[in-house]
């Protein structure tokens, strides 16, 4: 085989390896768990070797660098650093992973999928995995189905497709419609291509509209609207444009008004919560998490939290309104800054400046000539038309959301965004490089590392998931729950939650009383000081060993212990009813009755725990004020 054929096949092999990408994460729920990760790099990292290949058998290699590659490049290098410094070092390096995958697939589609074909083939895969996933979102709705592939989502009011959530779906579909309505009204295409385009955007808007996603459905007319808004200064497709408009805005006024405002997952979407309650549907929900979000951020201005610490320090700045984890803060921009703090904040906009001057740039070399006698039908047009809007709109859905977490959604995004970036090829010459021999030493020795860097973390979160997957089929608290844990734990070592659930094992052992219960109880405490060490702050860890030592009536010793899980959750109803059963360990029921009120504040009267007790509390202070002998409780 020549050097020129196994060049090719080296390139086929990269762009089968990236839309086989590409299709994989959105059809692995988003690609949120861990599983779906080790897939995606496994992937990645034979694209990654195939690439490095490619360097060293084309005897005058070019290397395509438009500006937004340094700001991929800076970027990777602070996540590297701030790595580093973190907290929370599993977190950080999960986080770290993904930023790393991001930045190569970046560097991949830049150099090795540019051309024409690449591009359509990218286009044309994501737009049927759209359209199919879309067809699967509205058999969920019609069906009253919670069900994602086998994982239940505890939802049948709106679909989610292959996704856990309805909002990260939409998100998919908004950077897809614009693209596939772009390639219909401009692209150079056969009848039936075109037909096929009209069949997966009425299925897209379809999916689209089961999704229930308010900011969805605003981010996806905007990027539509951007794409329609631009051709109709386009003397060749203004009349289609405006028309399409008519029609689309017709079809949707007909199938709101008919259809959707009579289905009860809208009508329970745009009812309002009741106030207060930190529903995920409540509109000031989000306002009290980004509250959050600043006062994290003004404690941690220039470096942030932490990469990915966000939902991990969130129990300490919560307000009383939200007893829920939120995960991420629902707005990628201030998740960011919290996150990453200024550094990273000022190097992604200055990157948002740079890809929008690239495109100015680009503009009128990709846009064919107005030509009175021609249809100005260009791929290459409705392509950078198509992804233009895309983004956009996913731009705009990021203020309410965190689509950019979503490892699928991100990839398709990143994609998207290479593919543009090396557009700015046909407006100069400047941005290619001649890969000289050390330069593709270099790179070759990036690529290594990164290889390897992918290679260690399969097999350390491969063993991990594994285990997990063992424990997760045995008996809650059991002992072989436990022993798969510490297995898992072996691999992973720096996995707290682990830890954590170690210790719970093992505490809830103890508390069956056997001969062996106070050294069940000192492992578990154990575990827990592992927890403490790998997620200072983490209150239950503190909380727990609290509850270990209050089990082994060393009730005195355990004190410090509350107090610091209090500090690290101060407004958690949870959190406030396990202190007051601390109290009442200790027969201070005036305490005691104080933490269950408080909790039952702030749970809304959820929190049985506290309904329990306080009855109990009540009795022994009147018992107290009266003078009659003090018994413990239920005794």
């Amino acid at each position: 085989m020549t050097r020129n054929n196994l060049d090719y096949w080296c390139e086929r092999g990269i762009l089968f390896l990236v839309l086989g990408m590409l299709v994989f994460a959105p059809l692995a729920l988003g690609a949120v768990e861990e599983t779906p990760i080790l897939v995606l790099l496994g992937l990645a990292s034979v694209a990654l070797v195939l690439w490095g290949v490619r360097l060293w058998l084309n005897r005058k290699p070019r290397i395509l660098c438009p500006p937004l590659i340094w700001v991929v490049l800076a970027f990777t290098v602070y996540a590297v650093a701030r790595y580093f410094t973190a907290d929370i070092e599993y977190v950080a390096r999960m986080e770290l992973i993904q930023v790393v995958l991001m930045a190569f697939v970046f560097l991949l589609v830049v150099n090795n999928l540019r051309g024409q074909d690449e591009t359509e083939a990218i286009s044309f895969t994501l737009i049927g995995l759209a359209t199919l996933i879309s067809g699967y979102a509205m058999a969920q709705l019609l069906t009253h189905s919670d069900r994602v592939w086998n994982v239940h989502t505890g939802t049948i009011l709106r679909a989610s497709g292959t996704y856990i959530s309805g909002n990260h779906f939409a998100g998919f579909l908004e950077l897809l419609l614009p693209l596939a309505l772009a390639y219909l009204l401009v692209g150079r295409l056969k009848n039936v291509a075109k037909v096929l385009l009209v069949y997966a955007l009425l299925m897209m808007c379809g999916g689209l509209a089961v999704t229930f996603s308010r900011a969805g459905w605003a981010s996806a007319v905007l990027g539509m609207l951007l794409v329609l808004g631009v051709l109709m200064f386009h003397r060749n497709h203004r009349l289609r444009a405006f028309l399409l408009l008519l029609m689309l805005t017709a079809g949707l006024s007909v199938f709101v008004v008919g259809y959707l405002s009579k289905t009860p997952g809208f009508i329970h979407r745009i009812e309002p919560a009741a106030p207060g309650t930190g529903s995920a549907i409540d509109p000031l929900s989000r306002f009290w998490i980004w509250g959050s979000a600043l006062r994290m951020w003004e404690d941690n201005k220039v470096w942030g939290v932490g990469p990915g610490h966000f939902n991990y320090r969130f129990r300490e700045y919560r307000p009383e309104t939200i007893q829920m984890q939120p995960d991420r803060c629902h707005n990628d921009y201030l998740n960011l800054l919290t996150d990453w703090g200024v550094v990273g904040a000022v190097i992604v906009v200055a990157g948002m400046g740079i890809f929008v001057a690239g495109l100015v740039k680009t503009w009128p070399h990709v846009r064919r000539e107005e030509n009175a006698f021609g249809k100005s039908q260009s791929n290459r047009f409705a392509f950078f038309l198509g992804a233009t809007g895309g983004l956009f709109a996913l731009a705009a859905h990021s203020a309410m959301d965190f689509n950019l977490h979503i490892p699928a959604n991100a990839l398709i995004a990143v994609t998207l965004l290479a593919l543009l970036s090396s557009h700015l090829r046909f407006a100069t010459e400047r941005y290619w490089v001649r890969a000289s021999m050390p330069l593709r030493a270099g790179l070759s020795a990036a690529l290594t590392v990164a290889v390897v860097f992918f290679a260690t973390q399969e097999k350390r979160l491969g063993g991990e998931a594994y285990w997990l997957a063992k424990a997760g089929k045995a008996d809650v608290f059991s002992p072989a729950r436990a022993a798969a844990l510490e297995k898992a734990f072996a691999s992973e070592p720096g996995n707290f939650q682990t830890a954590y659930d170690i210790g719970e094992c093992y505490r809830t052992e103890s508390l069956d009383g056997g001969d062996n219960f106070r050294d069940l109880a000192q492992r578990a405490m154990g575990w827990y000081a592992r927890g403490m060490k790998l997620n200072p702050y983490d209150g239950y860890n503190y909380l727990r060993t609290g509850m270990c030592l209050d089990w082994l009536g060393e009730h005195e010793e355990s004190d410090p212990y509350y107090s610091e899980a209090e500090a690290r959750d101060p407004n958690g109803y949870y959190m406030m009813s396990n202190i007051g059963w601390h109290y009442v360990q200790k027969n201070e029921y005036a305490a005691a009755q104080q933490y269950f009120l408080r909790a039952l504040a702030l749970g809304g009267n959820q929190d049985m725990t506290a309904h329990s007790y306080l009855p109990i509390c009540w009795q022994k202070l009147v018992e107290q004020a009266s003078g009659k002998p003090q018994l413990p409780a239920f005794y």
